[in-house]
């Protein structure tokens, strides 16, 4: 981990170089920077290794604020950050912190909205965490609303299903949810990931592990003879 920390600070580091000068850096620099980044990010095992990647994210996001990319992967290590803290007031300023990165994003030519709108989601459903009692019938609209647009542009995106089966999981029977309601989404979700392909080398690809352990804690218990 610390090699490749290292490999992709360097990369970032000459990628904002690269941006000082008259010249537009090439987007192999860019392309570069961010595979590091990326691929860190996404073998993070603490919260610390998470947060390790926001400086060089925002090297990257300010030598290239044209790239809506750097502005996803800062808003995805928030939401991480958000759901391994344990105190609400600060979990509530990395979504926030993830929403302001998505906002961001979202204004880029070339933004990838569809998987912008499920993060947005995700980071919602964070502040739901925070305090389901109070925030779930506030917040619960607008996590419907971000999924069902991404579902529109993108219905083959596996991350719009996951998320989606998040939602009903958490979410009390009573009002519409639990593990029998989201096992289908889940299913859905794991079905897509074996198909889906990334339109470029930095698109997301995030999600399948989670899926694969969301079916394991839903599969249904079958009754054993004696």
């Amino acid at each position: 981990m610390k090699n490749a920390l290292l490999t992709f600070a360097l990369a970032a580091a000459g990628f904002a170089a690269a941006a000082q000068t008259p010249a537009a850096p090439a987007p192999a620099a860019y392309t570069a920077a961010m595979l590091g980044i990326v691929a860190a990010q996404n073998a993070a095992a603490t919260p610390a290794a998470v947060q390790a990647t926001l400086p060089p994210l925002e090297r990257v996001a300010a030598a290239a604020p044209t790239a809506w990319e750097a502005r996803y992967y800062q808003a995805r290590a928030f939401i991480k950050l958000g759901f391994a803290g344990k105190d609400g007031d600060a979990q509530d300023k990395l979504f926030d912190q993830a929403q302001a990165a998505i906002d961001q994003a979202l204004k880029l030519k070339g933004a990838d909205r569809a998987e912008l709108l499920v993060l947005q989601a995700y980071a919602l459903q964070g502040h739901i965490m925070v305090s389901p009692m109070l925030r779930g019938a506030l917040y619960a609209g607008r996590v419907q609303a971000a999924l069902n647009e991404a579902r529109a542009l993108s219905p083959n995106n596996p991350r719009v299903y996951l998320v989606l089966a998040n939602d009903l999981y958490y979410r009390p029977e009573v009002f519409g949810g639990g593990a029998d309601k989201a096992r289908p989404l889940y299913e859905k979700a794991k079905a897509l990931f074996a198909t889906f392909r990334p339109a470029t080398a930095l698109s997301p690809t995030w999600g399948e592990a989670n899926a694969d352990a969301m079916l394991a804690s839903t599969a249904p218990v079958r009754a054993t003879g004696n």
